[in-house]
C-alpha cells in the first residue's frame, strides 16, 4: 500500500493498483502512521504528498518488495498468458502513432491482461520518473543518465525533409521527389520544428552552424503529428526522421527530400531503472519492445550514418 501510495499519490488510484478499497488503503495509511509515528502522507489540493519520512522509506521499501518478488518467482517459469499489469513508457509522438498499436496488438495475442499507458516526452525528467517508478522505460534520444539506468539501442533515426507535394517554390526549382534539396533553398524556405521545450533550434541548425548557414525556423510545435500537418497545409519544410517521414507521407499530401548537409543522426534507445534488469515481466515487455521496433523495419531503415552525407 505504501509503495502504491508513493506513485500514484492517491488513496483511490493506489487502491485500485493493489486491489483495496478506498477505505481499506486509508485504514492502512493509519495503521502505519501510528506504527511509524509520521503523516508520510499529507494532502495538497487533490494529491497525497509524501512526508520527507516517507520519502527515506521510498528505496527501501521498494528494495524489499523486489526481493519478496524473486521470492515467489524462483523455481517457476515466467507465463505472459497469465501477467495482470500496466506498463507506463514514455516517449514522442512518433512511439504512440508508430509502435504502439502494433506492440498492443502482439502483446495482447499472448498476454491478455497486460495494458499499457504512453506519457508525452514533455512529462519531465527521465531519471526520476524512472527512481520513482512512475513509468517502465523512456523511449528517447542519447540521455546523460545515472549508472543505475541501464539502456538497450533500438534504432538509428536519420533525418528526412519533408515538404507539401504542391510547394510551389519547390515545383518551380523542378526538384523531383526523393532528390536533394539545393543548400540556397533549404534555407529560404521557412522550417517547422519539432520542439517540445519551445526552443527554436535542433540538430539541423548546429549543421548548418558548421558550414555558416541558417535556416528560418518559423514555427516551433511539441509533436511530430502537427509539425506534419502544419507542413502538409503550408510552405514550410521540416526535418524529421526518416521513419517518421515515410509513414505520414502515407497519409497526408507530403514529399520527401534527401537534406542537403550531413545531419548528425542520433541512436534511439529504450531506458529503465537497472532494477528491473532481470524481472521476469520486465525483461519480457522489453523483448516486446525491440521486436516489434524490428517488425516494423525501423532498424533497416536507420543505418547509423551521417544523414545528407
Amino acid at each position: 500500500m505504501f509503495d502504491a501510495l508513493l506513485r500514484e499519490r492517491s488513496v483511490t488510484r493506489a487502491g485500485e493498483q493493489i486491489g483495496l478499497s478506498q477505505p481499506a488503503v486509508s485504514a492502512a495509511l493509519n495503521r502505519l502512521r501510528h506504527l511509524l509515528n509520521d503523516q508520510l502522507f499529507v494532502r495538497r489540493g487533490n494529491d497525497m504528498v509524501p512526508t520527507p519520512r516517507a520519502e527515506s522509506l521510498a528505496e527501501p521499501v521498494r528494495a524489499a518488495l523486489r526481493e519478496i518478488e524473486r521470492v515467489f518467482q524462483s523455481g517457476k517459469d515466467f507465463d505472459p498468458a497469465g501477467l495482470e499489469r500496466t506498463f507506463t513508457f514514455m516517449g514522442a509522438d512518433f512511439f504512440s502513432m508508430l509502435l504502439m498499436p502494433p506492440l498492443a496488438a502482439r502483446v495482447a495475442a499472448v498476454a491478455p491482461g497486460v495494458s499499457f499507458r504512453f506519457l508525452d516526452s514533455a512529462r519531465g525528467d527521465v531519471s526520476r520518473l524512472l527512481q520513482d517508478d512512475e513509468i517502465d522505460a523512456a523511449l528517447e534520444r542519447p540521455l546523460e543518465v545515472s549508472d543505475w539506468i541501464s539502456s538497450a539501442p533500438l534504432f538509428h533515426s536519420p533525418f528526412s525533409i519533408i515538404a507539401a507535394r504542391d510547394n510551389t517554390t519547390i515545383r518551380q526549382a523542378g526538384i523531383a521527389d526523393g532528390e536533394r534539396l539545393p543548400i540556397e533553398l533549404f534555407c529560404e524556405l521557412p522550417h517547422v520544428l519539432r520542439s517540445i521545450d519551445g526552443s527554436m533550434s535542433g540538430s539541423t541548425d548546429e549543421a548548418l552552424d558548421k558550414i555558416g548557414r541558417k535556416r528560418r525556423v518559423s514555427l516551433a510545435l511539441p509533436h511530430f503529428q502537427a509539425v506534419a500537418l502544419a507542413v502538409a497545409n503550408g510552405n514550410y519544410l521540416s526535418a524529421v526522421p526518416r521513419q517518421f517521414a515515410v509513414w505520414a507521407a502515407k497519409t497526408l499530401p507530403l514529399v520527401i527530400f534527401e537534406p542537403p548537409l550531413p545531419i548528425a543522426v542520433p541512436e534511439i534507445r529504450m531506458y529503465w531503472h537497472a532494477r528491473h534488469d532481470d524481472e521476469p515481466p520486465h525483461r519480457w515487455v522489453r523483448k516486446q519492445i525491440l521486436e516489434a521496433v524490428a517488425a516494423l523495419g525501423f532498424v533497416e531503415s536507420g543505418a547509423p550514418e551521417i544523414a545528407g552525407a
